[in-house]
């Protein structure tokens, strides 16, 4: 089949399953078809043909940019982001952009302002946030691969909810260039896909230093595909089991210690280890979070670009109502904790001491992998909720990320992994976190479980 075939299959099943599942908020047809045309005759490359979609919060030159809030909702951007500059140099074609919880705040993908995304194996429930609509693109079949975003567990925690792979690179690993900032030092692009095997190749497309961010790393990029298949007999697997308790639904635990035996069965060792200062990891994540995106979001002021109230009188009404008008519940709430932890009589108590806990929580990890290769833990304490079950509750939304937050304070790798499904038919996922650079490891790791347990189940909507 030719790849405009392939793209055109790809296009109708995504317009066709939008209205279910509310996961892109643009599909791209004229820009797919086009790039579809011209691969044709193009030869040599990595994921030439390739259909992927995009998180909305990643520049596309071109194409709508919106962060899923209103006060980007008619934002195209001026240039690609060096993830999808590099996509599209190894051949790949976007075909659209997901939606996701506005500017990334979120863990349900509830708060964006174009509706929420539905669960492909419910649509009653939740696909996790903020890159629902990047996994909910993956789990129901439009797709192989997309990109998202992470800064707190926003591509593991909607791959587990979805039953789909979900990895977070190493800080640094993956250009954040024209990705939208919501905390700067935290965030990520990250990658899902429906095997490890094709996380691995898109991967090494897009990882490697950048000139125009000076946070990416001058670290070579292997070949990650290299990695799978290598034995893991001797691998050492280390278990914070005082991590896997009180909280955690029954389901979600005993599906985890199945995965433990099941690694201990394929070869590898299991240790006990102990990350003391994890249990911190949600106060001084949500301190730094919001602090960073008070400052970030600043710019949008109705000024330079995007949404600009109207009938006002003077320039900081015009400030004020923009913002008002532009922002939702969940931005306002962040940006307003995040202006309180920054204020004068409050830096020192809260965001000072949130960052120095910050690098204890570091030091965890750094300790912990004197003893082990990767660290498994949940990805979530529970199966995706209902809609609306949480969002009048922040407190609770937010605790969904305990298991995913560290990584990102840390500044470490980490991957989600189906194994199960609960007594309701919904996916449960493991998370494997690694030391600095070993994406590898976590590919082959989850490539060899994902090989011997398969999910052997597909979502309710999924085309074939």
């Amino acid at each position: 089949m030719s790849i405009r075939k392939d793209i055109e299959t790809v296009l109708s099943n995504a317009e066709k399953l939008n209205p279910q599942l509310n996961s892109f908020l643009s599909v791209e047809s004229e820009h797919a078809l086009a790039r579809a045309d011209y691969l044709e005759s193009v030869d040599g490359l990595l994921l030439k043909g390739l259909a992927i979609a995009v998180k909305d919060n990643i520049c596309t030159k071109g194409l709508r940019t919106s962060c899923g809030s209103r006060i980007l909702h008619n934002y195209r951007a001026q240039f690609d982001a060096t993830a999808v500059k590099r996509l599209n140099a190894a051949g790949a074609v976007v075909v659209g952009k997901t939606n996701m919880d506005e500017f990334a705040m979120g863990s349900s993908n509830e708060s964006s302002a174009f509706g929420p995304v539905m669960n492909p194996w419910d649509p009653s429930r939740v696909p996790g946030g903020s890159s629902g609509g990047s996994a909910a693109a993956v789990a129901s079949g439009v797709v192989r691969v997309a990109l998202g975003s992470e800064t707190g567990g926003s591509v593991r925690q909607p791959a587990s909810f979805c039953g789909i792979v979900g990895l977070k690179p190493t800080y640094g690993r993956i250009s954040r260039y024209g990705l939208v900032a919501f905390a700067s030092s935290l965030d990520n692009i990250g990658v899902f896909g429906q095997n490890a095997a094709d996380i691995a190749k898109v991967l090494g497309a897009i990882a490697g230093r950048d000139q125009f961010d000076s946070t990416s790393a001058d670290v070579p990029v292997p070949d990650y595909s290299s990695f799978l298949d290598a034995d893991i007999a001797g691998k050492t697997v280390g278990v914070p089991r005082q991590l896997i308790g009180e909280g955690v639904d029954d389901e979600v635990k005993q599906a985890i210690l199945r995965s433990i035996e099941n690694f201990r069965a394929l070869g590898a060792n299991i240790v006990d280890i102990e990350l003391p200062y994890a249990r911190y990891g949600i106060a001084v994540y949500y301190i730094i979070a919001t602090a960073e995106a008070s400052s970030n979001l600043a710019r949008f002021d109705g000024v330079r670009y995007g949404f600009r109230a109207e009938d006002v009188e003077e320039l900081r009404q015009m400030y004020f109502k923009t913002r008002e008008e532009g922002f939702g519940a969940e931005v306002k709430r962040r940006i307003m904790l995040g202006t309180y932890v920054l204020s004068s009589g409050y830096y020192d108590a809260y965001y000072a001491k949130a960052q120095k806990v910050r690098t204890l929580v570091k030091r965890d990890y750094i300790e912990a992998f004197r003893h082990c290769d990767v660290i498994l833990t949940p990805t979530s304490p529970s199966v995706a909720f209902k809609l609306g079950e949480k969002s009048s509750d922040p407190l609770a939304m937010y605790l969904n990320d305990i298991y995913t937050v560290s990584a990102n304070l840390a500044g470490i790798p980490g991957i989600s992994v189906p194994c199960g499904l609960s007594a309701e038919g919904l996916p449960i996922g493991f998370q494997l976190v690694g030391n600095f650079w070993s994406e590898g490891t976590l590919l082959n790791l989850a490539h060899k479980y994902e090989t011997e347990h398969p999910l052997e189940a597909r979502p309710s909507i999924f085309v074939e």
